[in-house]
């Protein structure tokens, strides 16, 4: 048992520094996004394309790295612990984040091009608060995912030793 607990380890730990990495994009998305909401609340005509696309591309590649990185690992997590109810849950789970990665993906095609910016630039500041709330959503769904999928597999920290009383 001790044994398959230490495999168990050296397998899917690399999957926690995985899920570290991919919650530091995280919070290099949120600086981005909340650069741009700061730019676009306080003169829209200040915000620039070079600034939405580096938005665009944070935001492309969190998502990128959740659908091909984190989620098939996470998934096969489950698979080797046996944990169907944790695959049905996050069949579920993906079936509502697909909702956000097509407002991503909306959002990457609308000002994709200098033209298509300048003409949907009015527009700039509903899909900031759109995407706000998707990506508030998004965050908590993904958050439900990690610990029904990875958190439920890690075996607990060990207990620190009792202290003697003086």
């Amino acid at each position: 048992m001790l044994e398959n607990c230490k495999s168990a380890q050296e397998r899917w730990g690399g999957v926690h520094t995985l899920i570290d990495r991919w919650l530091e994009q995280r919070r290099e998305l949120l600086v981005g996004f909340l650069e741009l909401k700061e730019t676009c609340d306080a003169e829209l005509e200040k915000v620039e394309k070079p600034s939405i696309d580096g938005f665009s591309q944070l935001l492309m590649d969190y998502i990128s790295a959740g659908h091909f990185e984190i989620y098939p690992q996470l998934a096969e997590e489950a698979r080797a612990f046996d944990d169907d109810q944790a695959l049905t849950i996050a069949e579920k789970l993906l079936e509502r984040l697909e909702l956000s990665t097509q407002m991503v993906l909306e959002f990457d095609t609308e000002y994709a091009t200098t033209v298509k910016c300048e003409q949907y630039m009015h527009r700039l500041p509903a899909w900031v608060d759109r995407l706000a709330k998707g990506l508030t959503e998004r965050f908590a769904l993904e958050d439900q995912l990690i610990a029904r999928l990875h958190a439920a597999h890690t075996p607990p920290a060990p207990a620190a030793a009792a202290r003697p009383s003086v």
